[in-house]
């Protein structure tokens, strides 16, 4: 019941039910009480008639037996219909045709004994419902006074009673097609209802999946109509945002690959001048301030030049004009190889199960456990104990870099991945650019891997890259 279309139909069901059983109640009382009514207002009419033809021929103070008489006289008249008639003498008991006075409320009487009008009263004798009716016959000479004659006369609602219970049997019988029937107007309504909702959630499913042109067709002057023409005019909105932030984007990276590029010549030149520099200042043919400024310059070329490195290396990745070029390889070599190039073999323990080899591109393999070790290296403090695992199972080589330092903000934790993201974003001069760590990521989703960071329990990053036994549309194999 969690859809709409289900809780519309479930409450138009409801509603129609309701109303239904509502009106059925309804006429169901109305005709029960023109029924009694009826029923009442004949017995009382024609009480009155026979009396009026009988009672003049009653003494001007009968007896008991008189009284008998007149109640034998007035049983005879009622023929068909069944009715049982008592009379009272001047607050007397009861005195009717046969030996047994017929039924009649204690509260009727009661009434009565002081009423000047005719008084009835509904209840029940046994199991059947029955009508009590009083006409106080008032003496002409104390019109005021209590009447000094007062006749009862009961009946069976028998027959009436069958006729409200067939009244009853046909209000249920015909609020059930009404019910039925709204289940088939409420689903037609839902349907009609629906169509537009329906309508913009495949919209919006195509606007996730990168078709900003939907739009949704829009009809009529309703509610709907008006979200639907919000849809497409949000729609047209992001299109055109997105269609300028895609033209910044590539606009920005073009940027930074033309500048790049441009700096690349220049920064080689730089390069190989400070190299030369730097020999004249190792030799002491240079002044001492002279040798320390051209220090601070050498320095400061190198990690330009890195930067330029770097940033050439991102737009790759952003052009889509990023390779794999793989080759088998021994992995506790090539660990081993990386480490020693960068003379971190002392510094740096290793847990390499021997004769583990894998398909992988050596350059970029070679550029993410880098950025991994230099990382755990600068971060993790002077005295950081590193260490390299590497571990194969279920098709997949698991390269773990961990260490005993500080650990990763918890803040930065996850950007750590992120470009130009720093471990002291306080200090605007590190030796990192930011951009080591995303281009290590970049370079494992190259191989269909993935790259992930942690704090250990006892503290202490670590820095986990998986990857696949089959890198993205070339073989693979592990042994």
């Amino acid at each position: 019941m969690r859809g709409l279309r289900a809780q519309l139909v479930l409450v138009f069901l409801v509603v129609s039910a309701l109303s239904a059983l509502t009106a059925a109640a309804f006429t169901f009382r109305q005709g029960q009480s023109a029924i009694v009514a009826r029923a009442q207002a004949d017995a009382l009419q024609e009480l009155r008639a026979h009396l009026a033809s009988l009672a003049p021929d009653l003494p001007a103070d009968p007896g008991e037996a008189d009284l008998r008489t007149l109640a034998l006289q007035l049983d005879r008249a009622a023929g068909t219909r069944g009715r049982h008639t008592a009379l009272s003498y001047r607050g007397g008991p009861l005195v009717a045709a046969g030996t047994q006075a017929p039924p009649v409320p204690a509260g009727l009487r009661a009434e009565a004994a002081s009423a000047t009008t005719a008084l009835a009263q509904r209840f029940h004798h046994g199991e059947t419902p029955w009508l009590a009716v009083a006409l106080p016959v008032t003496a002409a000479a104390s019109p005021d006074g209590p009447p000094p004659l007062v006749v009862y006369a009961s009946f069976s609602l028998a027959s009436q009673q069958q006729d409200v219970d067939a009244l009853a049997a046909a209000a249920r019988a015909g609020a059930l097609p009404v019910v039925l029937a709204s289940v088939v107007v409420a689903l037609l309504a839902a349907r009609r209802l629906l169509r537009p909702v329906r309508r913009l959630r495949t919209a919006a499913e195509r606007m996730a999946g990168g078709g900003l042109d939907t739009r949704v067709t829009v009809t009529g002057d309703d509610e709907l109509a008006d979200l639907g023409r919000t849809f497409n005019t949000m729609a047209a909105t992001l299109q055109a945002d997105a269609a300028a932030l895609r033209a910044m984007e590539a606009r920005a990276r073009r940027f930074a690959a033309d500048v790049s590029h441009e700096l690349r010549t220049p920064l080689a030149a730089m390069s190989a001048v400070t190299e030369v520099l730097d020999a004249d200042a190792a030799s002491g043919r240079l002044a001492p301030l002279t040798a320390e400024a051209l220090h601070l310059v050498s320095g400061e070329t190198r990690k330009l030049t890195r930067l330029v490195e770097d940033l050439i290396e991102v737009s790759r990745f952003d052009a889509g004009a990023a390779v794999l070029n793989l080759d088998e390889v021994d992995v506790a070599q090539f660990v081993a190889k990386t480490l020693a190039l960068r003379h971190w073999q002392d510094r740096v323990r290793t847990d390499l199960p021997p004769g583990l080899r894998a398909r992988l591109d050596p350059r970029r393999a070679d550029v993410i456990l880098a950025n991994l070790v230099g990382n755990a290296l600068r971060h993790g403090g002077p005295e950081v104990s590193v260490l390299v695992q590497v571990r194969a199972e279920a098709g997949r080589l698991t390269v773990t870099v961990s260490d005993d330092g500080p650990g990763i903000p918890a803040d930065l934790l996850p950007h750590v991945f992120d470009r130009f993201t720093k471990a002291d974003g306080a200090r605007a001069r590190s030796d990192g650019s930011g951009l080591g760590l995303a281009i290590a990521t970049e370079n494992a989703h190259l191989h269909g891997g993935t790259l992930t960071a942690r704090n250990a329990p006892h503290g202490g990053a670590v820095l986990t890259l998986t990857l696949p036994a089959d890198p993205p549309g070339v073989p693979a194999q592990l042994s």
